[in-house]
């Protein structure tokens, strides 16, 4: 019988080991392959974390054939940033907008797959374990930062620029970056973008919430100490056509 490759685990983390396997993953991909820091960052063991990893949920899926964490997820609803007293990225973005809609909330961060698992099965199952989270939850709008690595707005003008012109959020949803650190996007006329060409520089994750209908808020941030510059996806889920629920809720078990 031929191999059909390695089998999942999708689960929340519920120990202090768990968390420890998901900040070892996030300095491997953040720090040592990005370049990325951070004031909390242990270098000694190895660790990516910060002072909000007590308040979020972490979904990890680990290969069974070795338990290795092979990626991650960092998920803050509504009623966890009560308590932390802000979502993590309204240092980055006004959200507002959000928050005033009285919709159910879900931030996502953090988000990273091992370099050996990347363009498999393996985000197939962390995206399924992420659509039975949100179903649990009733969650209405998803939103986060991802990022473009490295912060050269000439270098980054094409995507970023397509982003704006092509996928920017409506009224209801356009979340902004914060006015002390706006970045306009704005940087290519509409009739000088070549679509070809900044879609190949989009990184796989923001294409992956395009595809499921997702937008981006107007403005990104550039975060010098990971090396990276941010831009805030939000997904409406009432705004998933068919084909869409089907790839997003793909695993969802009855």
């Amino acid at each position: 019988m031929p191999d059909s490759g390695p089998s999942f685990t999708v689960r929340l983390a519920e120990t202090d080991a768990d968390l420890r396997a998901a900040q070892r993953l996030r300095y491997d991909v953040f720090v040592r392959e990005l370049g990325g820091g951070g004031a909390m960052v242990d270098h000694e063991q190895g660790l990516e974390q910060d002072q909000f990893d007590p308040y979020f949920d972490h979904m990890l899926i680990s290969d069974d054939s070795s338990d290795q964490v092979v990626g991650v997820y960092r998920l803050l609803r509504g009623d966890q940033a009560k308590k932390m007293g802000q979502f993590y990225s309204e240092d980055e973005y006004d959200l507002s907008v959000l928050r005033q809609s009285g919709r159910k909330l879900l931030e996502l961060g953090r988000s990273c797959l091992h370099a050996e698992y990347r363009g498999g099965a393996a985000m197939y199952h962390l995206w399924n374990g992420l659509s039975d989270y949100v179903a649990d939850h009733d969650i209405e709008v998803l939103f986060g930062v991802a990022s473009f690595h490295g912060t050269d707005m000439g270098a980054l003008a094409q995507p970023l620029s397509m982003l704006h012109h092509n996928h920017l959020a409506p009224p209801e949803l356009r979340v902004r970056a914060q006015p002390d650190h706006f970045q306009s996007m704005d940087l290519v006329a509409p009739d000088q973008l070549d679509r070809r060409a900044a879609m190949v520089q989009v990184p796989a994750l923001i294409k992956a919430y395009l595809r499921l209908g997702g937008f981006v808020g107007e403005g990104a941030f550039i975060d010098h100490a990971f090396n990276t510059t941010d831009i805030c996806l939000v997904l409406d889920t009432a705004r998933l056509n068919a084909r869409q629920q089907r790839i997003y809720g793909g695993g969802r078990s009855a």
